[in-house]
């Protein structure tokens, strides 16, 4: 790439061949981070880090092997999905055009009696970061529930993904702090490397990171996300899994459904992969299947109905 980076090299593949998969690979740093979520905003499919820690060469190409070679053989056989947005940003700008009053979507089928929303938890991967960036900002800047969110990212990336979430809608978006509470109107992002677990705490809510071993292949997972609210609100958990590699949230939706919970999962047609919200859609579980454009105003009715009977009306 004489003469031009990674990113301007991806906006000229993006302009000649939209569909081609891009994978990016960079360093867990902060600029590689930084790099790497502005190629995902630019249409790059998925990423990889690149070796760090190996104290031998064997020991990196190992890592290689784990990390970038099952991506490679996953896209080599699939194309990109269909561009939607040029940026985060630009997402965001669109989404805010919408009417300002949106329509109940609850689905005919969730007849069953809900008991008033007191946190809404979110699992998401590939496809993720852009994923985000529609559905936050077109939640109420007066949601009164908080949002708990796991990505599958590394450390720093996370950090970086919440600062660029946090400027694009009315909530407030960070990595969660161990021992803080959670507020309404807040979303809190797990930091990469942690699982993101919630307790009870008084008459509200608060955040635990733990160390404790991956599931699936994961840390922060999905599965630890949904399990531990379930067993503290039971049915006052809106449980929603996004875009993503895997079934990470498969057992955890279980869970949320067994405590009586609600559960939204992402269509195939908008999801990158339609692995995580497929396995959870294919067993049954989702009170409603629906496009990432459609399920921002879904959790702010089902929030709105639970309390008291009424669609909100989403704030500038």
């Amino acid at each position: 790439m004489p003469g031009i980076n990674g990113i301007e090299t991806l906006r000229q593949i993006r302009a000649q061949f939209p569909r081609l998969p891009v994978i990016m690979y960079s360093t867990i740093t902060e600029s590689g981070a930084r790099a790497t979520l502005d190629a995902l905003a630019l249409g790059a499919v998925d990423y990889a880090t690149k070796p760090s820690g190996a104290t031998t060469r064997e020991a990196a190409q190992q890592q290689v092997r784990e990390n970038l070679a099952p991506l490679v053989k996953l896209w080599g056989r699939r194309r990109a999905p269909a561009p939607r947005s040029a940026t985060p940003g630009a997402a965001a700008a669109t989404v805010r055009t919408a009417p300002a009053t949106v329509r109940p979507v609850l689905p005919p089928r969730t007849t069953r009696a809900m008991q008033p929303i007191r946190l809404v938890a979110i699992g998401v991967s590939t496809g993720g970061p852009a994923a985000l960036a529609v559905l936050l900002p077109m939640l109420p800047a007066n949601l009164p529930v908080p949002i708990v969110v796991v990505q599958h990212m590394p450390p720093v990336f996370t950090e970086m993904l919440a600062r660029r979430l946090d400027q694009l809608g009315p909530l407030r978006v960070r990595e969660a702090v161990h021992g803080e509470p959670a507020l309404a109107g807040h979303v809190y992002l797990a930091p990469g490397g942690r699982h993101l677990e919630v307790a009870g705490a008084g008459d509200g809510l608060s955040l635990r990171l733990s160390d404790a071993p991956q599931e699936n292949f994961c840390r922060p997972a999905v599965d630890v996300l949904f399990r531990t609210p379930s067993a503290v609100v039971g049915p006052r958990l809106l449980a929603t899994v996004l875009t993503g590699m895997g079934q990470d949230g498969l057992a955890g939706a279980r869970l949320v459904r067994q405590a009586g919970g609600l559960v939204l999962a992402q269509d195939e047609e908008t999801s990158v992969v339609w692995g995580m919200p497929g396995y959870v859609t294919r067993d049954g579980l989702p009170d409603a299947v629906l496009p990432i454009e459609s399920i921002a105003p879904a959790i702010a009715d089902f929030v709105t109905v639970s309390r008291n009977g009424k669609p909100r009306e989403l704030t500038p």
